[in-house]
């Protein structure tokens, strides 16, 4: 790099199908300029082998030297896909001091599913104070978890005053297992524990995952030469440390969405807009306000699940381009139903394993009737085989008769017991289904054609043969299904925008508002009452597959579409202009009238005095996070502190109840110089 060229910035995003790679100078007036950009299949298996694929060419098209990028960032899908869809490892939840009905609140028993818990007594009052902890239980469980689960999930009874239990169980743990161990008051301050388990455990089962993706970047980055800082978009769309990341996975559930509302600003200039994010397996919709997104105050809510990680507004549906295409049961005339399960498209199954797709496809139009499993194949995932641990007799013996080339499920399956089992594996991550999907009729439409249309249009003559209620095929040609498919993801993005909307205004039943004026608008059904919605600003449709699946938004919304010129390559953008961002909290309470307890990060102490007790807690999280910004890759944090008052007032005399106190630090990464 010479001494007048500016630093080079590569941005990555690691999404459920592709991964995006953007080569960024900050040359070029106030947008910067993007130098190149490029796309590569996201390779489960071996994240490294995507991410190279992306990489390489960039610089290929740039033709850069690697030693000239001074920072790279990423933001991925992989954490927020994995809730959708309910995968991630088995990991053991360890709750101290809550008993077994606390699991019925929050969705967490549903969150667990089949995964192991442990009771032990123990945790601690509202300031502080501690009960009798008892970890014998938990000691003799170990040696039997420590071969059955991928991690564990810590919570205990008001942890966020005081952590001393929860440190104890996971020194334990991490003394006779030595595997991963999250605890929850490392996650959240706030309150609430069945909700702080829940957001501990997701964050758990997610470890191996975003250490994959780390360590398989890190891997590429130093074979290529570049010795930068590598950062990750949180689900704010704050950069942190890759090291960070690795900590506290769950923040980056919608990190991909947050990137790509960052690189939405970015590219259009627009301060109040509506942001539709479409990728493969999901669909991501949230506000931008006066430039910047609004946040959800209660806690992002992914695949169902309330958690308490702070992140953008974002409404995430199981639609996209590579969504399960269905068909309604029980109906006369069916509708297309659409995701939330992702598939591998039929096209893309093609591409990658030849005739091992398209000969099985064509045997199945062979046969003279439609068959229930038809164009649905098995594939495994090609995760690690320490991932597969804890697996049922029925789950083992079906996992090992799928391997690497895809199966038919015709040929696979022999029981509706054997399609339960599947269902399991595809949820613990081991196992993809292909089948017929939005991309599929893309392809089969020439709207599409960066994989294997002849599989793709197999697929559609499978599926346009199956029946309706009154015993007809659903759809004459390929074709007219494929039109329809691709008609139902426009009409369904229209909804969840809509959706999106009603719920930012504070509107009940919005899925039900929005789905009744779609369905006016597209069928131009008069009816007798007459209304018109419309938004009060326009979307940003971002996403590779944007241009083609919101041509058709306007009309539906009421509003203009702007798809930007580097839409396909938002999040990879959006991950390197962003800022380092992080916060620290500490509370002080009363347990009693004069004394003052300050509990900030992992220490407990008491005053006499509250103004002595404020400023030690003010100090004390300036402290917090001038290190957290340091840890999470910036030298130059800004520190701003508040302070937020509980007091009442009895008879004239101020009561103070409690104080929270919370600095945020912000700052741009520090680059490689």
């Amino acid at each position: 790099m010479t001494a007048k060229q500016s630093p080079l910035f590569l941005g990555i995003d690691t999404g459920g199908t592709y991964t995006d790679a953007v080569l960024w100078s900050e040359e070029g007036g106030p947008k910067g300029k993007v130098l190149a950009k490029a796309k590569a299949l996201t390779t489960r298996h071996d994240l490294a082998v995507g991410i190279s694929g992306a990489v390489d060419a960039v610089l290929e098209k740039a033709g850069t030297d690697p030693a000239a990028i001074k920072l790279v960032s990423m933001s991925t899908t992989l954490a927020t896909n994995a809730l959708v869809e309910g995968q991630g490892g088995r990991v053991a939840l360890i709750m101290i001091g809550f008993s077994e009905a606390d699991l019925a609140r929050d969705g967490l028993k549903t969150a667990l599913g089949t995964d192991p818990v442990v009771f032990c007594p123990g945790g601690h009052d509202v300031h502080g104070n501690a009960a009798k902890l008892d970890l014998s239980g938990l000691e003799a469980a170990l040696p039997e978890l420590g071969r059955s689960v991928s991690g564990f999930a810590v919570c205990a009874y008001f942890a966020t005053r005081n952590p001393a239990h929860e440190l104890a169980a996971r020194d334990l743990i991490r003394e006779k297992t030595g595997l991963p161990v999250t605890a929850s008051h490392e996650l959240s301050a706030k309150l609430g524990g069945p909700r702080r388990a829940l957001t501990t455990l997701l964050n758990a089962r997610l470890i191996s995952m975003i250490d994959r993706l780390v360590a398989a970047t890190e891997g590429f980055l130093a074979k290529r030469g570049i010795a930068a800082p590598l950062m990750v978009v949180r689900g704010d769309g704050a950069l942190v440390s890759a090291a960070f990341a690795r900590q506290r996975p769950i923040e980056t559930i919608l990190s991909g969405p947050a990137a790509s509302l960052v690189g939405a600003r970015h590219m259009t200039g627009l301060d109040d807009a509506m942001v539709s994010d479409i990728g493969g397996t999901t669909t991501d919709v949230a506000v931008l306000d006066g430039g910047r997104p609004r946040l959800d105050p209660e806690g992002a809510t992914v695949g169902g699940f309330r958690t308490m990680v702070e992140a953008v507004a974002m409404r995430t549906f199981g639609l996209g381009g590579d969504s399960e295409v269905a068909l309604e049961d029980g109906a006369l005339t069916p509708k297309i139903l659409l995701g939330p399960r992702r598939l591998v498209p039929l096209a893309l199954a093609g591409m990658v394993h030849g005739e091992a797709v398209t000969v099985e496809l064509e045997r199945q139009l062979r046969a003279p009737n439609p068959g229930r499993m038809d164009g649905r194949f098995a594939v495994r995932t090609g995760v690690p085989d320490r991932l597969a641990a804890g697996l049922t007799a029925p789950e083992a013996k079906l996992y090992e008769a799928i391997g690497a080339t895809p199966l038919a499920l015709d040929r696979l399956l022999t029981s509706n017991a054997q399609n339960a089992t599947l269902n399991r594996l595809v949820a613990r991550g081991l196992v993809h289904i292909c089948g017929f999907t939005p991309s599929d009729a893309a392809h089969v439409l020439g709207r599409q054609a960066n994989w294997d249309p002849a599989a793709a249009r197999l697929g559609a003559e499978l599926f346009a043969r199956r029946r309706d209620g009154r015993g007809q095929a659903i759809a004459a040609t390929p074709e007219a299904l494929a039109e329809r498919v691709l008609t139902t993801l426009t009409r369904w993005s229209a909804e969840y925008i809509l959706e999106t909307a009603f719920a930012e205004d504070g509107l009940d039943g919005a899925a039900t508002v929005a789905h009744a004026l779609v369905q006016r608008a597209v069928d131009a059904h008069p009816g007798i009452a007459r209304f018109t919605v419309a938004l009060d600003r326009p979307v940003i449709g971002l996403g590779a597959s944007a241009p083609l699946h919101y041509a058709g938004l306007p009309p539906l919304i009421g509003n203009g579409c702007i798809v930007p010129e580097d839409t396909d390559v938002a999040n990879a953008l959006g991950a390197v202009v962003g800022q380092v961002r992080v916060s620290a909290e500490a509370r002080v309470s009363q347990p009693r009238e004069g004394l003052f307890r300050l509990a900030s990060g992992q220490t407990v102490r008491d005053f006499t005095d509250e103004a002595k007790a404020i400023a030690a807690a003010e100090t004390d999280v300036r402290a917090l996070a001038a290190q957290r910004a340091k840890d999470a890759g910036t030298d130059s944090a800004e520190i701003d502190v508040a302070t937020e008052f509980k007091v009442s007032t009895i008879e004239g005399q101020r009561m103070f109840i409690e104080a929270h106190v919370v600095a945020v630090a912000s700052g741009r990464p520090r680059i490689a110089v």
